[in-house]
């Protein structure tokens, strides 16, 4: 199984889990920030970590302080691997301007349709940095 998403912010290359979200998240109060874990109760995978993993999103739940979470779980080693997205989120996306401006190193973030996202649930994969999506053997 691949893909080819296209490139929403440039960065590192991911390998990883697949981390398919079954709902759209809020980073600000959703995610704990020093640990990369689902912090919101509410959250359908509440608990679970997504530093290190490819975080498939299908939206997320607006705050303009998102940025700076994701700011902060790539300066604490937590963030994702790779971000997924079915639509650009322009403020999430900031976080990943603003700490490669800062020159921390920063996943890549590629757009991929949601309908894709079930086919890698459960998946170790990688994203390449011009956008591809494979399962790693």
């Amino acid at each position: 199984m691949s893909a080819r998403g296209n490139i929403l912010v440039a960065g590192k290359p991911g390998q990883g889990p697949a981390l398919v979200l079954s709902a759209p998240i809020s980073f600000w109060g959703g995610v704990d920030p020093k640990s990369g874990r689902i912090a919101d109760v509410r959250h359908p995978e509440c608990g679970q970590s997504m530093s290190g993993k490819v975080l498939f999103l299908p939206g997320t739940i607006g705050s303009s302080s998102a940025s700076a979470v994701l700011m902060e779980l790539v300066h604490a080693g937590h963030a994702p691997a790779a971000l997924v997205l079915h639509e650009p989120d322009a403020i999430l996306l900031l976080g990943l301007i603003v700490a490669r401006e800062m020159g921390w190193e920063t996943p890549v973030a590629v757009r991929l349709p949601r309908e894709m996202f079930a086919a890698f649930e459960g998946r170790q994969l990688q994203v390449g940095a011009e956008g591809a999506i494979s399962v790693s053997n």
